[in-house]
């Protein structure tokens, strides 16, 4: 099993404290505002610790654009280039929650972004696989990932066809809109996994939906809540 690997960033920002007290300010500022993000989360009936530990850890500030800072631990979307979003904290809490992640837990991710659901995906210990349909995103957010300490595969691909050699997953998230659920996603969750998906059009009603696939091969779905995502686009870019 995958270890989180947190650690390592952990000790180059507090050697970095000690030599910058100036930035020791601004990392204390955003610890607080981060458990204040989660206290928000919490109220809004997150309760899987797992989930919130993450979302307490992760330093959502290093996935955003560096215009946005000042805004990164707010309970909204904030853009991050190529028309795309990182998502709204409570929004990523309560998909990561209905997952029920665990460590060594096999997630496939569509929709890489700026890598922030797979940090978090990460910190819990799950064993993550994101995909990307642009590429400079793909590769910021692999960089990204990595310098934080966080391991994830981010493939630059089409999400729509999943990750077909990855064999069965025992999760999965989308974080784009789909018009409907990708028959490979479907293959490619195990029997007894959930997936997780915000389906409907950009400029109409969408639907976040739980999808498990039972032990006799049916699906069963669920509607959860409304919600407003970027569209799942098809043809890597």
């Amino acid at each position: 099993m995958k270890q989180r690997a947190t650690p390592r960033f952990l000790l180059l920002v507090s050697a970095f404290v000690v030599c910058t007290p100036g930035w020791g300010q601004e990392a204390a500022r955003f610890t607080r505002q981060r458990m204040a993000m989660v206290d928000l989360i919490t109220a809004h009936g997150v309760r899987d610790s797992a989930t919130l530990d993450a979302m307490r850890k992760v330093p959502r500030h290093e996935f955003v654009a560096p215009e946005t800072l000042t805004r990164a631990y707010g309970d909204h979307p904030l853009p991050i280039g190529y028309g795309q979003t990182i998502s709204q904290p409570y929004i990523v809490a309560f998909m990561t929650e209905v997952l029920r992640p665990k460590p060594g837990m096999r997630v496939l991710e569509v929709g890489t972004g700026s890598g922030y659901q797979a940090a978090v995906l990460a910190h819990i210990g799950c064993e993550v696989f994101s995909i990307e349909l642009i590429g400079a995103l793909a590769t910021s957010a692999r960089d990204r990932l990595d310098r934080l300490g966080y391991t994830a595969e981010v493939r630059h691909a089409d999400g729509h066809h999943g990750w077909p050699e990855g064999g069965s997953f025992d999760a999965i998230i989308v974080t784009a809109a789909a018009g409907y659920i990708p028959p490979a996603l479907v293959e490619q969750l195990r029997t007894g996994g959930r997936m997780i998906i915000p389906v409907g059009s950009v400029y109409g009603v969408q639907n976040l939906i739980l999808v498990e696939k039972r032990g006799d091969g049916d699906l069963r779905t669920r509607n959860l809540l409304p919600v407003r995502f970027v569209p799942m686009l098809s043809g890597i870019r």
